[in-house]
């Protein structure tokens, strides 16, 4: 029996699940003298998944990571489940998943190693960036050609908002 295309799976998709580092971050964290960890994100990211929000999808955060400064970026983005300091994945996932009667299948969920192989051999559409480990990438569905914090959020997300024509809003009535 022929696998699936990853593009079959895009018109079921509701709901947009990522990990921060590796995912939306380049995966390096710069030190400052006082310890605090700092991160760069991708705008176009940041677009793409307030666009996902403004047409009704729902986009979750599952991290490792216990960045408070990443929590108010993406709450700015208007991104209100951001679940930090998460070793439990797959627990959080069916919590949100629950919370939201939503079903696995319906879910795009994008990590980049290890902590997320668990939670993603759940998720409907398991996506990577292009650089992550090899074990992620064996069980992605999809492999965005761009790599963690450089984009690939934007290209998942756009590419599941075109499939289902919501992409094409009027840009020009929201940005004048």
């Amino acid at each position: 029996m022929q696998e699936k295309s990853y593009k079959e799976y895009l018109e079921h998709i509701t709901t947009f699940v990522f990990d921060v580092d590796g995912v939306l971050t380049d995966g390096t964290i710069l030190l400052t003298s006082t310890g605090e960890m700092l991160r760069t994100m991708h705008t176009k990211d940041g677009f793409a998944m307030k666009t996902a929000i403004d047409a009704g999808f729902n986009l979750c955060i599952i991290s490792g990571g216990s960045n408070e400064g990443v929590r108010l970026r993406l709450n700015k983005l208007g991104v209100t489940d951001v679940y930090l300091g998460i070793h439990n994945k797959i627990e959080q996932l069916n919590e949100f998943m629950d919370k939201h009667h939503i079903k696995p299948e319906n879910v795009l969920y994008m990590g980049d190693d290890i902590p997320d192989y668990p939670v993603m051999k759940l998720a409907g559409l398991p996506a990577c960036p292009q650089d992550a480990v090899p074990e992620i990438k064996t069980i992605s569905k999809y492999i965005s050609h761009k790599k963690g914090g450089q984009g690939c959020v934007r290209d998942v997300i756009e590419q599941v908002l075109k499939v289902q024509g919501k992409w094409n809003g009027n840009f020009d009535a929201k940005y004048d």
